[in-house]
């Protein structure tokens, strides 16, 4: 997704590329600390669903999947090639579209599931 394009030799001092590795680091801190806690909600064996707590589960279903768009993102910011947001822009379309989806899954199964939480953008959707 890089190879269409070229990059003066200040590139990597640029604002661009700065804010977006600093987007990218920080969708990533998000989406491994999200995974973390989905992944100690379940023993081995285990096949139940639990309500995820902690971290931004407190304000959304899909926290990591929140993660991983900022990951993309911040991705295409600091690449800036066209190719590297088209990527960004389908992934946000998939997971939204597969976080709305749990969302209401999590409503429909826990009578007491957060009905503050939002599916996917914190505070909006």
């Amino acid at each position: 997704m890089i190879h269409c394009t070229h990059y003066d030799d200040n590139w990597v001092t640029d604002f661009r590329f700065i804010s977006g590795v600093v987007l990218y680091f920080v969708g990533l801190s998000i989406n491994i600390y999200s995974d973390n806690i989905l992944l100690s909600l379940r023993k081995p064996n285990d096949r139940e669903y639990y309500i995820p707590k902690g971290g931004l589960f407190e304000y959304i279903t899909a926290a990591n999947y929140f993660g991983e768009i900022v990951e993309w993102f911040g991705y295409a910011i600091a690449t800036s090639t066209l190719p590297a947001f088209v990527f960004a822009i389908v992934t946000a379309s998939y997971l939204g579209h597969r976080a709305y989806n749990h969302h209401r899954y999590y409503l429909e199964k826990f009578d007491d599931y957060p009905k503050s939480r939002k599916a996917l953008i914190p505070l909006i959707f």
